[in-house]
Formats: structure tokens, C-alpha cells, sequence
């Protein structure tokens, strides 16, 4: 689990195309402990096992299943990555809960400076539109984000002056393909009222904390 608030950002030094997928490896500083192998990393809101680590940096492998959900499997050397260690027990939770389960591609249409900050204008998958509400959360590219408004199927996203600072966010072009994971508890809500359109008793459902 995450948070959304990018910690630092990477730079992938090599990608190698294997069987299962492709090997990256990442240059990166995180303040405080050192990353250890097996643990997991929000890459660019992809959620990553650690292979291999050192002081410099590590390596990883996203599975065919990543490159086809996501836009990992179109980056390349030099490219910068956003990165956040999990959530442990007892942080604080200044974002919104992140799974780093990508739920598709968005498309930036435009990006517009307003004052200090710009406003982001994504295109939005059809299947997901039902999730982006205003003044909901979205995760884009890992970064923890609210929706301004809908316009037209479009999300349009406030980015603060802080946000353009610790991402590279304020650097993306129309036409570029982002990352996208909506809020889980909206996906568990359509899942449970799904579930009851099927017959699901109404005491399970109470049970559950959604009984009527």
C-alpha cells in the first residue's frame, strides 16, 4: 500500500527485455534507511518487488502482465521515474490509499500554466470515467492527485506549485500516455452494490457494514 506522495524521483540506467517481461534498473537516493531486496516500490504508481539494491539505486522486473497494463513497458534509458517506499503501519496518511495496481492509460491533452501551478487536462479510459469525480482522488504516474472537474469525458487536475516541485509532472506533453489508478474505495463500493443486484442477502450485506 501507498500513499501517493512521491518521495524521489529515479533514472533508469538499463532495460533488458527477458522471457517474463523486462529488467530495469533505477538510479535513485532515498533519504533515511536503505532499500533492501524483496521489498516493495511505486515505480511510476507501479507497485515492484527489489531484486537487487545498493546505495545507488536497484533493479526490478515488471511482468508481461505490467507492460500490457501500463506505459513502463515505453520507457527508456535516461527517462525519470517517480518512487515511493510502502506504507508502513503508523504513517501518516497524506494522500489517499494506493495500491499500485495500474487501472489504466490515461492521455494528457494539455497541460496550462495557472499562476505558480498549471492545471492537467487527461483523457480518461471510458471504464474509468465512472470513478473520476470531482474533488476525488486519482493516482497519476504514483502521484497522489484531485479531480478539479469533469469536462467532456476529460479529467482536469489542479497541480500545485509543491507537486510540480518534487515531480516531473509539469514536464509532460499532450499526447503522452500517464498511469492511472482510481480510488479503491470507490471500486469496492461498485463491487459490493454489484453484488447485491445479484441477490447477495441483505443480512451478508449488513454484515459487511452495507446493509440498507
Amino acid at each position: 500500500m501507498f500513499t501517493g506522495l512521491i518521495e524521489t524521483t529515479g533514472a533508469i540506467k538499463k532495460v533488458q527485455t527477458e522471457a517474463s517481461g523486462k529488467s530495469f534498473e533505477i538510479a535513485c537516493r532515498f533519504e533515511g534507511e536503505t532499500l533492501k531486496s524483496g521489498e516493495s516500490v511505486a515505480v511510476d504508481g507501479i507497485c515492484v518487488t527489489i531484486e537487487d539494491c545498493s546505495t545507488s539505486g536497484f533493479r526490478f522486473t515488471a511482468s508481461q502482465e505490467t507492460l500490457q497494463r501500463s506505459t513502463i513497458g515505453e520507457k527508456k534509458v535516461g527517462d525519470r521515474m517517480h518512487l515511493e517506499r510502502a506504507l508502513r503501519l503508523g504513517n501518516r496518511l497524506g494522500g489517499h490509499w494506493v495500491q499500485g495496481h495500474v487501472d489504466g492509460v490515461g492521455i494528457v491533452k494539455q497541460l496550462v500554466p495557472v499562476g505558480q501551478g498549471a492545471e492537467l487536462t487527461l483523457q480518461i479510459p471510458e471504464n474509468l470515467l465512472p470513478y473520476a469525480v470531482p474533488k476525488g482522488s486519482l493516482a497519476v504516474q504514483g502521484v497522489s492527485l484531485t479531480v478539479a472537474r469533469l469536462e467532456s469525458g476529460m479529467a482536469v487536475i489542479a497541480l500545485i506549485p509543491e507537486t510540480l516541485r518534487r515531480t516531473y509532472l509539469g514536464r509532460l506533453q499532450p499526447g503522452d500516455r500517464v498511469n492511472l489508478e482510481v480510488d479503491i474505495l470507490a471500486k469496492y463500493v461498485e463491487s459490493f452494490l454489484h453484488r447485491r443486484e445479484e441477490g447477495i442477502s441483505e443480512e451478508k450485506l449488513a454484515n459487511w457494514g452495507f446493509g440498507s
